[in-house]
């Protein structure tokens, strides 16, 4: 059993910034890859950025230069730093991990969701 516990979302207004953390526990060998994606209302979910084990990373191009994607493999644990946020980042932000567990199998798996809004 794994679990994606997500946090950090919130109500904020333009410009401003928040932080989401995304922590994974169970039965993990290995995270290969996290990354954040979102959804907005009558949308699609779309990818904002992706970390892998190794750091490199990848960004939506509607992100780039405002957002930051990190992680701390000792706590398998990603985060997203979203400065300068305009009411268009307004979504639902899922946390997603590729990971391996002890039989070396690799899964695709989703946190619950959390909720960001960016309003005046």
């Amino acid at each position: 059993q794994v679990q994606l516990v997500e946090s950090g979302g919130g109500l904020v207004q333009p410009g401003g910034s928040l932080r989401l953390s995304c922590a994974a526990s169970g039965s993990i060998f290995s995270i290969n890859a996290m990354g954040w994606y979102r959804q907005a209302p009558g949308k699609e979910r779309e990818l904002v950025a992706t970390i892998t084990s190794g750091d490199t990373t990848n960004y939506a191009d509607s992100v780039k230069g405002r957002f930051t994607i990190s992680r701390d493999n000792a706590k398998n644990t990603v985060y997203l730093q979203m400065n300068s946020l305009k009411p268009e980042d307004t979504a639902v932000y899922y946390c997603n991990a590729l990971y391996s567990d002890y039989d070396l199998d690799e899964y695709d798996y989703w946190g619950q969701g959390t909720q960001v809004t960016v309003s005046s």
